[in-house]
């Protein structure tokens, strides 16, 4: 076998390889005999089928089927070979392998980068500290109380607030668009609408009442159709509703479990909760932090095909997302391009991420791993059958095993890094933008 490799651009590998014709018609000989024994031809008894007539008769396809498994064999033994380390399946053009002419064919293909990992040790890191405080306790047990606002109609217009019903549709230069359709729609207005204009001009509409609002959908809006557009919103008001909120008693107290129903007790598993809720931020966010550190110190070249590939698959993952909110993704006018900023951050921590796991020789630590599949089985109603699922489903294990490989990074980088705090607070660090982002 005949191996040339050149490097085209970047990770890119054009390889060419050739079998010669002795080694096929080798093959290809050897199953025509193990044919002679099995084949059913008309005119023979089983076993008994000249090898010429088997040859005559199967010999086109046992060829192709022995330049199939040639290709893979030779190709594996060509990377293997020349030493490389194919980080995406190859595109073999053009295949030649008439017979008598051996077999012939140039891969392209992908390698992994070869790079130098930064020292840990030169790692600046900002781990965020923060604590509960009173004063969030209170704002939690507003937005508990808030949670749980009942709506009364009321007949008087609406006003900030309120909760309205309306039927809408939206046009922008006369034309209807998709997705500006709603009927029996219910709207808190105040709830931080992303298009300008539209809450602020149902504020003072009563109940029966109808007129077009003038809105600007924002430059960087979701559907990219409708960014930076002004558009004509048809509205019909059905409905003004006020909110009241619900007295912090016996009963309010106890409808979180807490059964002896008294304010401080109340107040005591509040801030528990938040404590919690606090320590797996600051962890996650410190986490976050130590994989930019790691990405920015380290300057890796990307793999074009795993950018890719993992380009799709977010968008897919997204797509499927909007989906379940009710939403059709086609209508959004968004490409897999915006999840290529998102795909090549995860290309380049995972190459970072296994140069690190090799460097220092690290595995995935038993009870660790023991702990998440036991944290994972322990919100279902049988955690130990879920367990035993998860332990026996390698694939599903491995997963597990990585995440916690990718703990252990962080750990180590904890202890060996730069690390300075970064004070800040409850709110600050546990504050969700729930608008829907493409790039998150």
């Amino acid at each position: 076998m005949e191996v040339a490799v050149e490097t085209t651009e970047g990770l890119q590998r054009r390889m060419t390889v050739q079998v010669p014709e002795d080694d096929i018609a080798a093959k290809v000989g050897d199953r025509l005999r193990d044919l002679t024994r099995s084949a059913s031809v008309p005119g023979f008894r089983p076993g008994k089928v000249p090898l010429k007539i088997v040859a005559r008769r199967f010999g086109k396809r046992v060829r192709d089927e022995v330049v199939g498994e040639l290709v893979q064999q030779s190709f594996y033994d060509a990377v293997t070979q020349k030493e490389l380390r194919p980080a995406s399946g190859p595109v073999i053009d053009p295949l030649q392998a008439e017979p008598g002419e051996g077999l012939s064919y140039t891969a392209v293909f992908d390698v992994y980068p070869e790079f130098d990992l930064a020292a840990v040790e030169g790692v600046e890191v900002a781990r965020p500290t923060a604590e509960v405080e009173d004063g969030d306790v209170d704002r939690m047990l507003q937005t508990l109380r808030e949670q749980r606002k009942q709506f009364n109609e009321v007949d008087r217009a609406a006003a900030d607030g309120d909760r309205v019903t309306i039927d809408f549709e939206g046009s922008i230069e006369g034309e209807a668009f998709e997705g500006g359709k709603g009927q029996d729609f219910a709207l808190v207005l105040g709830s931080a609408n992303p298009v300008h204009g539209f809450e602020e001009g149902i504020i003072g509409m009563s109940a029966g009442e109808s007129k077009t609002i003038q809105v600007n959908f924002p430059g960087d809006y979701a559907a990219e159709r409708l960014a930076g557009k002004e558009a004509d919103f048809a509205v019909s008001l059905h409905r003004v509703e006020e909110g009241s909120l619900p007295e912090v008693d016996d009963e309010f107290v106890k409808a979180f479990g807490v059964e002896d129903g008294t304010i401080e007790s109340f107040q005591t598993e509040i801030r528990r909760n938040m404590e919690r809720e606090l320590a797996d931020v600051i962890r996650a966010r410190t986490k976050e932090r130590i994989l930019d550190a790691l990405l920015s110190s380290n300057t890796v070249e990307l793999p074009n095909a795993l950018v890719m590939e993992e380009r799709d698959r977010l968008f897919e993952a997204r797509r499927e997302q909007v989906r379940r909110q009710g939403i059709d993704p086609d209508g959004l006018g968004v490409g897999p391009e915006v999840m290529e900023e998102a795909a090549r951050r995860r290309v380049g921590l995972g190459l970072v991420l296994a140069e690190m796991i090799k460097k220092h020789s690290l595995e995935p630590d038993p009870q660790q791993v023991r702990a998440r599949v036991e944290s994972i089985a322990s919100t279902y109603e049988e955690p130990h059958r879920v367990v035993a699922y998860l332990y026996s489903d390698r694939e599903r294990l491995a997963e597990i095993e990585s995440a916690v490989l990718e703990e252990q990074v962080v750990d180590l980088v904890l202890a060996n890094a730069q690390v300075s705090d970064e004070v800040s607070t409850f709110d600050a660090l546990t504050k969700r933008n729930q608008a829907l982002s493409w790039e998150d």
